[in-house]
């Protein structure tokens, strides 16, 4: 047995790359739910009408989808240029305290210059605090996923330290949250019943105007050029460490504004559990989406409808809720085996 290239990669199997790391996902954490005593054809059935069976349920489906599209393109772009960033989670609450030190009377502007503002200045605090890795990775060729996966933690408690000290909100009755974000920062609800709000919009935005550079631009031929082949991309002239610490920028600052959303649209103030792991679900975003970013959306919106499907699940037919991380899981295991024998071949010799 022998694991050759294959010479041609047809477009048939490119596309249903993701399409069967699904199925086989669902397929495998089928034998879970019957090891867990529960019938599969009926707990996959409330999955889906707990994620999209109705107005309520498509609209939270929709909503927990917002960070995610951000942190999927946020990791989707890094990835592309070889750049492994792991700290979206970190870099989401670098957005969401921007957010809330701006946002929380610091500056008070009319609502169509606020929420743009609000935005802006997540997507440079994520963007900027990536600075020190990229520099780590291009000068001193440090691995970024280390440097990135540890600058999470450090973010992180330096968030409970201002929630706990000198942000913490005296109207907040004892709990460790920052103070509101002003009304004239605030993400507007879509439909008057339900939590869904415009960061939406720019969800959809973000994806499509992250395409448009890929596909469209210099920048995102260097950033593909600097991912396909670093030394080939030098020689033709492309500066490889810009084109990274560039990409860098754009990937933190998208990440920035998954944490804008979630504050300023969401919540409304900072507390230390904005975020259940958005960051590290956009990873999974990404890879099933296998980067592009116009495919991050539908990803997107697959994986948050199993968070919000699993519960409905696990409460009807007694299986646990963290299915939905397996789930998860499994899918991006799904998709590089995909992708591989999309790539691959198994040739069978005598």
């Amino acid at each position: 047995m022998q694991i050759e290239p294959r010479e041609h990669m047809s477009a048939w199997r490119v596309g249903f790359a993701p399409v069967f790391a699904v199925f086989a996902t669902l397929a495998i954490c089928a034998v879970l739910i019957v090891w867990a005593g529960a019938p599969v054809i009926e707990s996959y059935q409330l999955l889906f009408k707990g994620a999209v069976g109705s107005r309520f349920a498509l609209n939270e489906t929709i909503t927990r989808s917002i960070p995610l599209i951000f942190t999927g393109l946020a990791v989707a772009v890094a990835f592309k240029a070889k750049f492994y960033n792991i700290g979206a989670e970190g870099q989401l609450y670098c957005g969401a305290l921007a957010a809330t030190y701006f946002g929380s009377g610091l500056v008070t502007l009319p609502p169509v210059l606020m929420i743009p503002f609000l935005m802006l200045v997540g997507a440079i605090a994520g963007g900027v605090i990536l600075i020190l890795p990229v520099l780590l990775k291009t000068h001193m060729k440090v691995d970024e996923v280390v440097t990135t996966l540890l600058l999470n933690f450090i973010i992180l408690l330096f968030v409970s330290y201002l929630l706990e000290g000198p942000w913490k909100d005296p109207m907040s009755m004892g709990w460790p949250q920052a103070k509101s974000v002003i009304d004239e920062g605030i993400l507007p609800p879509l439909f008057a019943k339900g939590r869904l709000h415009m960061g939406l919009y720019f969800a959809l935005g973000a994806a499509f105007l992250v395409w448009a550079l890929m596909r469209f631009t210099i920048w995102g031929y260097e950033i593909k050029a600097a991912g396909l082949n670093a030394i080939a991309a030098a020689f033709s002239g492309i500066n490889v460490n810009k084109t990274i610490i560039r990409t860098a920028m754009i990937s933190g600052g998208l990440a920035g504004m998954a944490g804008v959303s979630e504050v300023a649209g969401l919540k409304g103030y900072l507390t230390l559990d904005l975020s259940p792991g958005f960051g590290y679900t956009g990873i999974a975003v990404a890879m099933l989406a296998r980067l592009h970013p116009l495919a991050v959306v539908p990803a997107a919106l697959f994986l948050s409808g199993i968070y919000v499907g699993s519960g409905s699940m696990s409460r009807a037919v007694n299986i646990p809720a963290y299915i939905s991380d397996v789930i998860v899981g499994m899918s991006v295991l799904a998709i590089l085996v995909a992708v591989m024998f999309s790539q691959y071949r198994i040739k069978w010799r005598s």
